[in-house]
């Protein structure tokens, strides 16, 4: 099925300023149909800078506009470009351009012949359903939604309006989907939470704890490829609304992830962990169960969490995790370890040799 066509290719600075709420100095009537780096941009492209920095690297930018703090350094400094916008957050202001000149693909409404969708499924008219496409019993997907090749859907889903499953995504079954989500290839929402009871008494056995719970993704959610959300064993793993989650991350059963989060790729959240609004999450984050992360604070890449901490707003990194200047210094003094070990030797060389006189 075709992309529904964009009805005019390109905006003209003008244009993107208006768009913007943002003033503009050089030609107005030039044509932006791309975005592109500051480093690769050629005519016809959209570019940004934040830093002088940026601007002496990208001396010969062959960009038709440049997105800047301050567009009297940037013309100065680039004299070749016909156009500058002036924005305080020039990368935010790149984003929204970009957004308006490259927008998501759209569907024409169409049921692919191979999709199995049973009787009882409940499927907005506008929605697209790729090849392959499975949707069980009494499911509802709701207007605008996208369905891209391999998606199982289990029984009892609810999927919102204007979302985009991309191939091989996977819904048990019960899971709620809200508006606007992005599924990359592969994420997992709904599989059982990783839940044994041990039997100290009778044969040392682990025997599976009761995964009644469900799921909820809310709006404007955005999962990265092969991500996976378990349910809970009882009640509810919610991601909040806004929070977007890198690729490969893992979060456990019953945990509450709040709005805007951030995570970065190859994080493990066990299970019951508290997530509060605004944090963010660098890359490769191990969290033990039961911790409480609060509206604020920012975890380092490779930071472990040990089980029921409560992480603080502020900066935090290390193992365990610590606040940032503690671990700075630690990592100070890990530094000095090998001329402390040379120098200890010497000490010791020393004390032993005064024995010795001493003896004599």
């Amino acid at each position: 099925m075709d992309d529904a066509a964009d009805s005019k290719k390109g905006k003209t600075v003008a244009e993107l300023a208006e768009f913007l709420a943002s003033p503009f100095t050089g030609d107005g009537e030039v044509v932006i149909e791309s975005v592109s780096s500051i480093e690769s941009a050629e005519a016809g492209a959209l570019a940004f800078v934040e830093t002088a920095k940026a601007l002496d690297e990208a001396q010969a930018c062959k960009a038709s506009c440049v997105i800047s703090s301050d567009t009297a350094a940037a013309s100065r400094a680039l004299p070749g470009v016909p156009a500058f916008i002036s924005s305080a957050q020039p990368k935010l202001a790149f984003a929204r351009a970009a957004a308006l000149l490259h927008p998501v693909k759209r569907r024409e409404p169409f049921v692919h012949p191979s999709a199995l969708i049973a009787k009882t499924a409940d499927i907005d008219l506008t929605v697209y359903i790729g090849p392959h496409v499975a949707i069980g019993e009494g499911t509802r997907i709701e207007a605008g939604t996208r369905i891209e090749a391999g998606v199982t859907i289990g029984d009892g889903v609810r999927v919102g309006m204007d979302c985009v499953l991309h191939p091989g995504v996977t819904l048990y079954d019960d899971v709620t989907i809200r508006d606007r989500v992005v599924l990359h290839a592969g994420v997992c929402i709904g599989a059982d939470g990783f839940g044994y009871v041990r039997d100290t008494e009778q044969g040392r056995e682990y025997h599976k704890f009761p995964q009644r719970g469900t799921v909820l993704i809310e709006d404007d959610v955005e999962l990265g490829a092969h991500t996976c959300v378990d349910r809970a064993a009882l009640g509810q793993t919610r991601i909040g609304r806004g929070t977007k989650i890198d690729n490969l991350v893992h979060v456990g059963h019953n945990c509450d992830i709040g709005e805007r989060v951030i995570i970065a790729a190859q994080t493990g959240i066990s299970g019951s962990v508290t997530i509060e609004d605004d944090v963010v999450i660098g890359g490769q984050v191990g969290f033990g169960d039961h911790i409480r992360v609060m509206s604020g604070a920012v975890i380092g890449s490779k930071a472990g969490v040990l089980p029921g901490k409560i992480v603080r707003p502020g900066v935090w990194w290390g193992i365990p995790v610590q606040p940032l200047d503690e671990y700075k210094r630690l990592n100070a003094h890990l530094r000095r370890v090998p001329e402390m070990r040379d120098e200890i030797k010497d000490l010791k060389r020393r004390l032993e040799q005064i024995e010795k006189n001493k003896g004599s």
